[in-house]
């Protein structure tokens, strides 16, 4: 069933690219970085993003799905991600697509006002940002809503909750 996915890893794949080029391109006035992880909170997710974790997890030596399982539920309650463990996360390769842009300059719509926002630790000297370095978050929400869609779809799990817990994926053993 794994190729219920494909439509999310492409999106994933462009994602990235998306990022990896706006990081690139901003260089030295982005100081995130391995271990920054300030901007990690508890989250919820798509049900086509629970699956690629849960894909990524079971991947997993089987002692280490345990250990994580445990790290994860004695950190369900928190405000911060319970997968960070000493500010690193444990299933990184499988973080969403929101986690993928945390630090970066996005756009977003509020009230029906256009807004930009950026990690406080980034972009401190002054000066405007091109529009091919910032992330529309709008237009990636919309895409991955569509993504998230098909998945239902094709997996037949149109039933399943609209979105979910980062405690409850990682804690509930796949059916």
């Amino acid at each position: 069933m794994s190729h219920v996915l494909d439509n999310y890893r492409q999106l994933i794949a462009r994602v990235d690219a998306l990022c990896n080029g706006i990081a690139a391109s901003l260089a030295e006035r982005i100081t995130c970085s391995a271990g920054c992880s300030d901007c990690c909170t508890s989250i919820t997710i798509f049900p086509v993003e629970a699956a690629a974790m849960r894909e990524a997890l079971e991947k997993q030596p089987p002692f280490q799905v345990e250990e994580i399982r445990r790290h994860v539920a004695k950190h369900a309650d928190g405000e911060r991600c319970p997968l960070l463990l000493h500010n690193h996360c444990l299933l990184y390769n499988a973080r969403p697509i929101i986690c993928r842009t945390h630090g970066l300059p996005i756009v977003y719509t509020l009230d029906d006002q256009r807004n930009s926002d950026c990690c406080p630790l980034n972009l401190s000297e002054t000066g405007s940002v091109s529009g091919s370095d910032v992330v529309d978050i709008d237009k990636l929400n919309t895409v991955l809503a569509a993504v998230n869609s098909m998945y239902l779809t094709q997996s037949g799990s149109a039933d399943s909750p609209e979105r979910l817990t980062i405690a409850e994926v990682i804690t509930q053993k796949q059916r």
